[in-house]
């Protein structure tokens, strides 16, 4: 049961008015660009899962197989903890940017990630590196859903699906970045320590310069609002507001009456009409395309070795590979906006599951142009599918509780990868990597499927009105 209220021009705009009728600007993509450095390190922090597994391994502290820690396999504990610990930072933790700020939540969470990373560099037993790995993936699980709100509440609905391509580009320049330093560190020691610790040392650098240049964002102005702090909330939109007729050099557009539909209850549920139906849909999703997505990332190289190619060709393979997703958003950049958001992800999701099968196929026989060709369609999918979904998931709820929402759907997804990784390692030791990508084509088809018969439509809608 809903109600809607009218915004007409005898009362005072709201700030989602003010926002959403403001142009793309120098200032507007100067914020979406600070902020997006910040995920940089998730994706640096998620890509860093195969190939330190291949360094540990090559140090002796990782076994092969079966013979790691309680007898289970390290590369798949090591990924158990990451995913453990951003399912920790997702549903323990997404509440207080609700009720502390976006910009405040992901500030200290980078500063969290950084901390532990450089502690977790310094180990020299798996039970230890698992510890940390799981202390800095609280901290990157909490940034990113901050990350996401801040992102949508931001941006005026004609760019926001433009807005967080932009800034998937900009995250995933880590993705080569870690394929290029694993390729040229691992196996090896430099400058006496080995290769797989300055995989781990080197983003907190990164993370501090990020976290001081990241001062200079504002706090969301809608959450301000939603929160009651209205004179914070139209001061910032007020400096918005200044910068787009100032980089334009011309008049704002008209504010325009916004209806917002909103639920009769004071205190909006997840589990209550309208907002069930979609969180539902979105838990499928999440417990099943984190099977195709972190399959293919997390373990692609390791795939490739079983099908009889060389740990360096596959680790170059990978880095190959890796330049597909920063460059492929700005791709999907041209219309995003353009196209309803749910059907983006139904089709990114159903690329893995096509073009992974083919992949299957793959052995050292097969020339480099045609593994090439199907691991970008590959990659190209995962990414539609990945931003496409991070904006998605970002638009249907509320801002009193986006994220909230956002984190306990996106939670399912880092549950789901805790025993995924066991899983893949069971089905790759039982029925090889055919095997695997079966696993994942399924996986996918299941994921696409929730989302296109149950998702909601949101293109071209401001937020309230979703």
């Amino acid at each position: 049961m809903t109600q809607t209220a009218v915004i007409g021009a005898a009362e005072a705009p709201t700030v989602a008015a003010r926002l959403d009728r403001l142009p793309a600007t120098r200032y507007t993509w100067f914020l979406v660009v600070l902020v997006s450095f910040g995920a940089f390190f998730e994706i640096y922090d998620l890509s860093l899962s195969a190939p330190l597994g291949l360094g540990l391994q090559a140090a002796g502290i990782f076994h092969k197989g079966s013979a790691g820690l309680f007898g289970l396999s390290d590369q798949a504990t090591f990924i158990a903890v990451t995913f453990a610990g951003l399912y920790a930072g997702t549903l323990g933790f997404s509440t207080v940017a609700d009720r502390l700020g976006r910009r405040l939540v992901f500030t200290v969470a980078l500063l969290w990630y950084a901390l532990a990373t450089v502690v977790m560099g310094f180990q020299n037993s798996a039970g230890a590196i698992d510890l940390w790995r799981f202390i800095a993936s609280v901290g990157v699980g909490l940034e990113m859903v901050a990350i996401d709100c801040y992102l949508a509440e931001l941006t005026p609905k004609a760019i926001r699906g433009k807005a967080f391509a932009v800034s998937a580009s900009i995250q995933f320049l880590s993705a080569p970045l870690v394929a290029v330093l694993a390729w040229r560190l691992i196996p090896g020691q430099h400058f006496g320590m080995a290769g797989w610790r300055w995989l781990a040392l080197l983003p907190a650098v990164g993370a501090v310069l990020v976290w001081w240049v990241r001062r200079a964002l504002p706090e969301s102005p809608r959450w301000l609002e939603a929160t009651g702090r209205l004179a914070e909330a139209d001061r910032i939109a007020g400096i918005m507001e200044a910068r787009a007729r100032q980089d334009t050099g011309r008049p704002l557009p008209p504010i325009e009456p916004v209806e917002v539909a909103h639920p009769a209850a004071a205190q909006p549920s997840l589990m209550r009409p309208p907002y069930r139906r979609w969180t539902l849909a979105l838990i499928v999703f999440h417990l099943c395309q984190v099977v195709g997505y972190f399959g293919v990332t997390n373990w692609l190289p390791t795939l490739l070795v079983s099908q009889g190619i060389t740990i360096g060709k596959s680790l170059g393979y990978s880095a190959v590979l890796a330049l597909v997703a920063p460059a492929a958003p700005l791709v999907f950049s041209l219309f995003s906006d353009r196209a309803e958001r749910k059907w983006l992800v139904v089709a990114g999701s159903l690329m893995v599951a096509g073009f992974g099968l083919l992949m299957a196929r793959m052995t050292q026989h097969t020339g480099a142009a045609v593994f090439i060709a199907v691991g970008v369609a590959v990659a190209a999918g995962n990414s539609l599918m990945s931003l496409s979904y991070h904006t998605y998931q970002s638009e249907v709820f509320p801002t009193a509780m986006r994220a909230r929402g956002v984190g306990f759907v996106y939670s399912f997804s880092r549950f789901s990868a805790v025993f995924s990784g066991y899983l893949i390692a069971a089905t790759l030791d039982h029925a090889g990597s055919v095997g695997v990508f079966a696993l994942i084509a399924v996986s996918m088809v299941i994921a696409a499927l929730s989302v296109g018969l149950f998702g909601p439509r949101t293109r071209g809608l401001a937020l309230e009105q979703i």
